[in-house]
């Protein structure tokens, strides 16, 4: 007989809703009978692409002694941690709090007031029963030591909370110097010889990137364009870069971005996709060019919806295999191309490949290959791509999130105005129309959307990446439904999210909050910090819509967080990102007439870093837009700084002069 997780909406959830565990999901039924039984909880963390949790679910999970033990010692609760990032980030912090390294999955006990008392990650079959057998008479005979650490766990947790509330450096004292000097705190964290941060695993950390990208435009430091480029090229050439099929992977396990956890998530992607984009705008490069290319065709080949909406993940496994899909052996190889030219042989080390071993994909050769030797490559990879279709293919996660569905969106339209790509306009709007239909319900955001039902409502980071998403799909389109329904949002995280004692948002609106702490995140992680997204919003509004209320949020929030980045510079990339904006008078760009759209991309991709645009082909009440009008029936450009314009200029030309 299937458990609870039958009826929920989540992929993840319903793997294992055939087990012998009477798990629930997170939930009221589950947290009651805990405190009516007064049992502990026993809480399961994971995702569908998580290659850990399925050792763990098949090996563990699926003996029916195991489930017995759970079944008559706790309750048991399942959680999908991408449908629920609210209870996975309380029980992160809880694990780490305990001194324990938090990964997925994750395991976590509790008293049945939902306070945490011991956890860990994976486990094999005989140390989890073993385990089983030890927290429940924990929990029978040392019940006061149990309380006594769970109270302790949960003050930790709360004291992290009241940090948020601390003065940082009022955001009129911060100058260039300042942002130089946090790039020397951050320099020495940097591996300068692969990319990136240094050590292992290796995340993208795209924040880190679009740093580097913004700290080179303002100060014109070579090392931060080096570093850009390092880390750009070298991810593009490794294994955590699909070489045949495009898409990045989670993480690399190595320190050369050879050898990736193999999961493909629709997050990583959409923020890579901007980033790549950015530094092409920028660079001009053509491997960045091709990558942007690739990653678009990847999510609207295998996770586009029909809807317009994009699925949030492909599995690393494969038949119970990690990477299985993705990996190659020299004779696999041999069999799919024949006598193997030695151009490819060095292209992607080949040679280096032990006989029988399969391994993935990775770039060798730096030079770019041009003319027949380009021809080549693309032949055999055609052909490799052609061998591989007929594999057994991941399973995909098919939940719709609004948060990963922004990163996207937001990365076409970077992808848009780097490239000049229209296609890409094309599918940023197909996007933006299913989030508004089918995510946007009362005017509150859903977070989650699968299987033809709704999932939990928005967090903090939903709200933040759909608005700041809309905000650029109004700037390259000039469609002000876009705008409008961003500050219409951005009016809903103020009334429901917003802490007016530490002038932050929570990542849990304050009728969804009934976990033991109601967090604020400012910390980058290989997602930016939603806070700062929101941030930049604010900022970015407070111009476009000329809220002044909405530029003082954005500064008290900056004025929360330098005291915090001379300990965590690598975490706080985005907060740095926007002080910068803030160094010089925001350039406004408003266009009127009917190349409106055509000028506004021109501009993009010349004009200095923290332009905002706006624009029309007739008439707008956009305060921006009050006054501003055709001239000479000719398209004109009206260059604005704090509140006043220069004279109207009919060309892109004249117009990037009034910018520098």
């Amino acid at each position: 007989m299937p458990n609870h997780l039958i009826h929920t909406t989540s992929p993840y959830l319903h793997q294992h809703a055939h087990q012998p565990i009477n798990w629930y999901p997170w939930g009221k039924e589950a947290l009651d009978r805990a405190r009516q039984e007064d049992k502990p909880l026993l809480v399961s963390i994971g995702y569908a692409a998580c290659h850990w949790c399925h050792v763990m679910a098949q090996e563990t999970f699926e003996d029916e002694a195991v489930g017995a033990l759970m079944n008559e010692h706790f309750v048991c609760i399942k959680v999908d941690r991408e449908e629920r990032p609210d209870v996975d980030r309380v029980y992160v912090k809880a694990l780490q709090a305990m001194g324990l390294r938090a990964g997925w999955p994750l395991h976590v006990f509790l008293l049945p007031d939902q306070t945490p008392f011991y956890g860990g990650t994976y486990f094999h079959t005989q140390g989890w029963r073993e385990l089983l057998v030890q927290v429940a008479k924990a929990f029978r005979e040392h019940r006061a030591a149990l309380t006594t650490s769970a109270a302790q766990f949960t003050q930790a947790l709360m004291e992290q909370e009241k940090v948020h509330g601390a003065v940082g450096l009022p955001p009129e004292r911060f100058t260039q110097a300042t942002i130089t000097q946090y790039f020397r705190q951050l320099y020495p964290l940097l591996d300068t010889a692969q990319g990136g941060l240094r050590g292992a695993p290796k995340f993208p950390m795209s924040s880190g990137g679009a740093f580097l990208l913004h700290y080179y435009s303002l100060t014109k430091d070579e090392r931060a364009l080096a570093q850009l480029n390092l880390t750009l090229e070298q991810m593009a050439y490794g294994g955590i870069y699909d070489q045949i099929g495009g898409g990045f992977a989670r993480y690399a396990t190595d320190e050369a971005w050879h050898l990736p956890h193999f999961e493909k998530m629709l997050c990583d992607n959409g923020l890579l996709l901007s980033l790549y984009a950015q530094a092409y705008a920028l660079t001009k490069r053509p491997l960045y060019k091709r990558i942007v290319e690739e990653t678009v065709t990847f999510v609207t080949r295998e996770l586009a919806d029909a809807t317009g909406g994009f699925y949030c993940a492909l599995d690393a496994d494969t038949d119970g295999i990690e990477g299985k899909f993705y990996t190659w052996t020299p004779l696999a190889i041999r069999q799919t191309l024949g006598p193997v030219e030695p151009l490819l042989m060095q292209y992607f080390g080949l040679e280096l490949m032990e006989d029988g071993k399969a391994g993935v994909l990775y770039r060798k050769l730096a030079k770019e290959p041009v003319g027949e030797a380009r021809i080549i490559i693309e032949r055999s990879l055609d052909r490799l791509s052609a061998a591989r279709s007929h594999r057994q293919r991941p399973i995909r996660d098919d939940k719709l999130i609004a948060s990963w569905n922004g990163m996207v969106l937001q990365g076409l339209v970077d992808a848009y105005n780097g490239l000049g790509d229209k296609h890409c306009l094309v599918l940023a709007g197909f996007n933006a129309n299913f989030i508004a239909k089918w995510l946007l319900q009362g005017g509150r955001l859903l977070h989650s959307y699968s299987r033809g039902e709704a999932g939990p409502f928005g967090y903090l980071e939903d709200y933040a990446w759909v608005v700041r998403a809309f905000i650029s799909l109004y700037q390259a389109s000039f469609k002000e439904r876009w705008l409008h329904t961003a500050a219409a949002l951005v009016q809903y995280t103020l009334k429901h999210f917003y802490n007016e004692q530490t002038g932050l948002f929570y990542f849990v609106e304050e009728r969804e909050a009934n976990l033991i702490v109601r967090q604020q995140e400012i910390d980058d992680s290989a997602i930016p910090s939603a806070n700062a997204v929101m941030a930049h919003n604010l900022w970015a509004l407070g111009a476009l819509l000329g809220k002044k209320s909405y530029t003082a949020t954005a500064m008290r929030m900056l004025e929360r967080v330098p005291l915090h980045i001379p300990r965590e510079p690598a975490h706080l990339c985005s907060w740095a990102s926007i002080y910068m904006l803030q160094l010089k008078p925001t350039p406004v760009v408003a266009i009127v007439g009917p190349e409106c759209t055509a000028w506004a991309l021109a501009l993009q991709q010349h004009c200095p870093r923290g332009t905002l645009f706006v624009g029309t082909e007739e008439e707008s009440t956009l305060p921006l837009l009050a006054g501003k009008k055709v001239i000479d029936e000719k398209t004109t450009i009206y260059v604005c700084r704090q509140g006043g314009c220069q004279p109207p200029v009919h060309s892109v030309e004249e117009a990037l002069k009034q910018l520098v």
